[in-house]
This record gives structure tokens, sequence and C-alpha cells, in this order.
């Protein structure tokens, strides 16, 4: 190639030219990489500290832990959460039980050591008691029901009934059985072949992988009035913690979503997706209270205009930890996060006095706090031409335009500050899918659910699980009381 001395000024002015597009070639090739790892170094950064990725992706190859985050107004002796027991919590001991179910008398037997036998000893009475909380062995036992006919003195002929919870069939499994089966599979996340086999091994009697499978539906249809029952009174509800998960069903390139509406009483949950026309057949229409939730854009659709709001404060004080690392030399995001903090502290200290409302000299100084802090950011983050703004933008621009909605929880105490009891809710699907993966049957996934929904609000009432589900075997479900819709 000829020195650039050699060449002419047409050539050179060529050159020049082709220089120039590879120059802007290579600028906008090294700008889409420099947005490419970003952004990559965007998802490693994520942890449970700054975004809604649970705790147990935490230890994940390459990823970057949350950083230590303190509360500003600390609980009195309040540290870094400790393992176990949480202050507060209730707790389970064994108690000594004034009524056993049995007492077995033992007495010292063989020689003494003067030769006598120790039968024929005087009796002085109980020395020591010991009393001993154990289950009897299982054994599949097998009941053979016998129904008489009579002839009357008319002539008419009269056949005994089945018992309750007798087929009409030959041989058939009891509904106490058919319940163990329903709750190791919908509330353990126990695979049908190992239900099987697991029953097998308590009782002695293995039934089918069939059988066992289609257990769910018919629990199903038995707890299905119930369910009608449970979301009417989360209609009803003075407050509805709202959350949705993805979940592995069906068809491996088809996304679904488990969507729970629930309350400290009651659970309902629907298979769906994350569209309008999914929210439109959720609770959401017929809600009559406050729903607390994670600022999803179909919670605002104006076909739900007539909703009033709780914003999860859990997940505004994970996204100013965002926002704190994203500006580490910016202020705004850790005092916007210490203020939402600080008045959580405050309601649960409100809430245990039976107040109903945070003290005005308690919740001014912080909401101040709060509204100073989104002022700056506002200053600090300025907005981008185009409809949509960056993440920590519109961010503030919901701490801004939706105080309401973040601080209702101050002035109402029976509103969470957080959507928890939701996230709570969902939890059991999350275990579900790490135990068995993903489910094949959209059908079967909705009586799973269905049944959770009632095994939960069963548990929220302190009523037996097992007693409600071979209840609701037996069509006899049980059902919740009424008077209590929160």
């Amino acid at each position: 190639m000829p020195g650039l001395e050699e060449l002419s000024r047409e050539e050179l002015i060529g050159l020049t030219r082709r220089l120039i597009v590879q120059v802007e070639q290579l600028t906008q090739a090294n700008r889409e990489l420099t947005d490419r790892v970003a952004r990559l170094e965007r998802l490693v950064s994520r942890n449970s500290g700054n975004s809604g990725m649970p705790p147990s992706k935490d230890d994940d190859p390459g990823r970057t832990p949350p950083a230590e985050v303190s509360t500003p107004v600390p609980a009195a002796g309040a540290g870094k959460r400790s393992r176990g027991k949480q202050r507060g919590a209730p707790g389970a001991q064994l108690s000594w039980s004034p009524f056993p179910d049995g007492i077995v008398d033992h007495f010292p037997g063989g020689p003494c050591g003067c030769g006598s036998d120790l039968a024929s000893a005087a009796d002085l009475g109980v020395y020591a008691s010991h009393q001993q909380v154990d289950v009897p062995v299982m054994t599949a036992t097998v009941t053979q029901h016998d129904r008489h006919a009579v002839r009357c003195g008319c002539g008419a002929m009269h056949v005994a009934a089945r018992p309750e919870g007798v087929p009409d069939a030959g041989v058939s499994y009891g509904p106490n059985l058919q319940a163990w089966c329903v709750y190791l599979m919908v509330v353990h996340a126990i695979p049908v072949a190992r239900c099987a086999d697991l029953v097998a091994a308590l009782t002695g009697s293995r039934p089918s992988d069939g059988f066992v499978h289609a257990l769910i539906g018919r629990a199903a249809a038995g707890v299905a009035e119930s369910n009608r029952i449970i979301r009417t009174l989360i209609a009803l509800a003075h407050v509805v913690s709202c959350d949705e998960t993805p979940i592995r069903v069906g068809a491996r390139k088809v996304k679904k979503y488990l969507l729970v509406a629930c309350t400290r009483l009651y659970t309902w949950y629907l298979l769906g997706d994350r569209s309008l026309d999914t929210f439109k057949v959720f609770v959401l229409p017929d809600l009559t209270g406050v729903v607390v939730h994670d600022r999803y854009q179909n919670y605002d659709a104006k076909i739900f205009a007539h909703l009033v709001h709780q914003l999860c404060v859990a997940h505004l004080i994970r996204d100013c930890q965002d926002a704190a690392e994203t500006y580490p030399d910016a202020h705004w995001p850790i005092q916007i996060r210490q203020a939402l903090q600080g008045l959580v502290h405050a309601a649960n200290l409100a809430r245990a006095q039976n107040l109903p409302a945070i003290g005005e000299h308690i919740a001014g100084p912080l909401i101040d706090a709060y509204r100073h802090g989104v002022r700056i950011g506002l200053k600090e983050v300025a907005r981008v031409d185009g409809r949509k703004q960056p993440k920590h933008r519109a961010l503030l621009e919901d701490l801004h335009d939706r105080e309401a909605d973040i601080l209702r929880f101050t002035t109402d105490l029976r509103i969470p500050p957080t959507s928890n009891q939701a996230e709570r809710d969902l939890r059991p699907a999350k275990t579900q899918q790490k135990i068995s993966g993903r489910l094949t049957s959209e059908k079967v996934t909705e009586h799973r659910y269905a049944i959770r929904g009632y095994v939960s609000t069963v548990t929220k009432h302190g009523a037996d699980v097992m007693t409600a589900i071979r209840d609701a075997i037996l069509g006899r479900p049980w059902t919740p009381p009424a008077w209590a819709p929160g």
C-alpha cells in the first residue's frame, strides 16, 4: 500500500470518508457493548436487598451479596436478625397434660437385697410421673361393611344405607387415607409416586399412582363451595394483599402466573397470566377495601379506578437500595429509605399499643425527610425525552405523585405497609417448583391451588387441616365464619 504522501487528493478524500464510516461503526459497537456490559453488571448485582429476588439466590456464583442495611430506628435491644425463633413470635413447647389419654403404672420387680420378692412389697404411691407424647404405629385396617336387608310385615324390603365415605364398590380406600394423600401432595408438594410409597411405608397398603393422582380433582371439587365463600369474604375485607409469581405449567414456551389475593384469615388463588384479561377475572373488580400491591401496572388500569391503593413499602425500600448502589455519591436514596423504614417501625410500635395511627410527633419529621429526599432526587435525576423514563426517575415520580398511596398505612394501622402476606402465601408455589419442576396439566394445577387456598384459610383460622381435608372429601367441607371478613 503506498504511503499517504503518494496518494492523490481524490484518494485521500476517499480514504478519509472510509475511515469516518469505520469510526462511526466502531463508536456504535462500543456504545452497544458498553450498554450490554452495564446490563450484565446490573443483573449480577441484583440480590434480595435491592430487588425482588429471593434470598436463596444470594449465594449463586458471581452474585453480589446484599449490603448490610441498618434501620435508623431499631427496636429495643434489636441487632442483626438471629436464626431461629424471633422475639415476639409464638413458640411451641411440650406442656404437662392434666388429662392424659392413658396411665400406665410401673412397679419395681425382682428381689430385694434382703432376699424378699418386691411383688409383695407395700405400695408407697407414685414416686415420679413422666408424660410422653407419641403416635400409634400406623397400620391400614380392612373394615367390612355388611349391609343387611329386612322385610317388613307388609312385605316391603329395606336395605341398610351405605355408611358415609363408603363408595358403591366392592373394595375402596377410606377418607382418612385419601386425606393423607391429598395433604402430602398439596401441602408438602410430594410427587404422586413418592406419595403412594410414603403411604405404603406408613400404613402397609400402597394405593396406585392413578388413584392418588385422581384424589386432587376429587378434593378440589369438594372445596369449591368453600372457595367461593372465601373469595366473597376477601372482596368484602378492609385490606387485601395481592401478588403474582411466574409458575412453570403446561407447554414450555407458555408462561403462566399464579395470582393470590389474601388477608390474615383468607387465601384465594387464580392461575392465569399477567395480562389485563386475567386481572379482570381476578378479585380486583369486586374489592371494596384497600389493595396492597407491588406497583405492577395492571393494578392501576382505568377499569380498576375504584380501587384504593397501598403500595408495598418493602419493594420501595429495595428500589431505594438499588438507587443507592447506582448513584453511590447521592444521599437521597438513603434518606428516603431510612424515612420509610422509620415509618414502618413506628407503625409496628403503634399497632402493638392498639393505637389507630402513628403519632404526629413521630410521623411528621419522618414524612418531611421522605419529601425532602424525593425533591432532591427529582432535581438530580433529570427526565429524558420520550415516554418511558429510566427506572429511578420513574421511582422518584411515583414517590412524589403517589405519596398518599405510599403513606396510607401511617394513618390507618389496619393497613399493612407491605405485601408480605401475599408473598408468604405464594412461597409454597416456589417450593413446589423446586421439588417437582414443571407441572404438565393446567387443570390439575388449578385443582392443586384450589385445595391450597382452602388449606391456607383453614390454617389461618386455627382449624385442624387433616379434618378439613377429610370433611371436604366426604362432601361436607369446612367453611369460614362469615362474621370475620378481615
